[in-house]
């Protein structure tokens, strides 16, 4: 008996000796509608991981922090004073990360499989590749097309006027790939930043986001400087669900954040 018992805790040390380290970060913004949801799904459904989740919250005015800290005490809050964008809050993390595997997710993100397992184990097989986006659902189970060609002004501009002409509607399908059927993991140009998992040592030496991008874009721009160590890929295999807000097309504010930040992409890249 003694020596059954001693055997299961020699496999399971080496069980934890060798499980893959995910840390996961979310940054806030008055999101105390959606905090619970995602934090839920990260800890009701991953398994067989060594897990780290962080929230930096740019300064909420609702009760986000309050929520975390009274239900996920295990979840490393970070509270800033302002809010600097969207990338900056994740650049927060980078000197507090040890993983394997780092995610960078959207708080209005859900999903109901594990998830995060399956795509460290993606990025582990597959050692060309440098980071992974799964696929993105709407909240009915259709697909949510999102970016995954590199950006460009036709592209951009297709996305507020597709429903003026077939062209724009034919630029439109190119940008998110609609217009062909992916049925397997491919290279893409751009991964969405609302669900990447990223191996956290090339996330550490691309210095995270370029912080001039305050929010959209700075996704396209953290993927294209990935390229230079790795695929980039999409993986239709496994999806995780999205409650879409699409500020930009709703108020004028978030609009004008958008087009500053395409100015800005586009002169970095030429």
């Amino acid at each position: 008996m003694n020596h059954n018992l001693n055997l299961n805790i020699y496999l399971r040390r080496i069980k934890i000796l060798f499980m893959k380290k995910v840390s996961v970060c979310i940054v806030t913004y008055n999101n105390e509608n959606d905090i619970l949801n995602v934090l839920n799904s990260i800890y009701k459904n991953t398994f067989s991981l060594e897990l780290e989740v962080f929230v930096v919250d740019s300064n909420s005015q609702d009760n986000t922090v309050k929520l975390v800290q009274t239900n996920f005490p295990q979840v490393k809050v970070i509270p800033l004073l302002d809010n600097k964008g969207f990338g900056s809050g994740h650049n927060r993390v980078i000197d507090k990360i040890t993983s394997d595997f780092h995610v960078i997710m959207n708080p209005d993100i859900t999903f109901s499989e594990n998830v995060l397992k399956y795509l460290a184990d993606y990025l582990s097989e597959n050692e060309d590749v440098a980071l992974v986006s799964p696929k993105i659902l709407n909240e009915d189970g259709s697909e949510q097309y999102l970016p995954k060609r590199t950006p460009k002004f036709k592209y951009l501009i297709s996305s507020r006027l597709e429903k003026f002409g077939k062209i724009f509607k034919k630029w439109r399908s190119e940008y998110v790939m609609s217009n062909i059927i992916v049925d397997k993991p491919i290279n893409v140009d751009f991964c969405t930043g609302c669900f990447i998992m990223i191996k956290t040592s090339l996330f550490k030496r691309l210095g995270g986001f370029d912080e001039q991008f305050f929010m959209y874009f700075e996704d396209a721009d953290l993927v294209r400087r990935a390229q230079n160590y790795g695929k980039t890929m999409f993986n239709p295999l496994i999806s995780v669900t999205h409650s879409w807000g699409r500020k930009s097309s709703k108020q004028f504010k978030y609009f004008c954040i958008h087009v500053s930040s395409m100015f800005k992409y586009f002169i970095k890249w030429k």
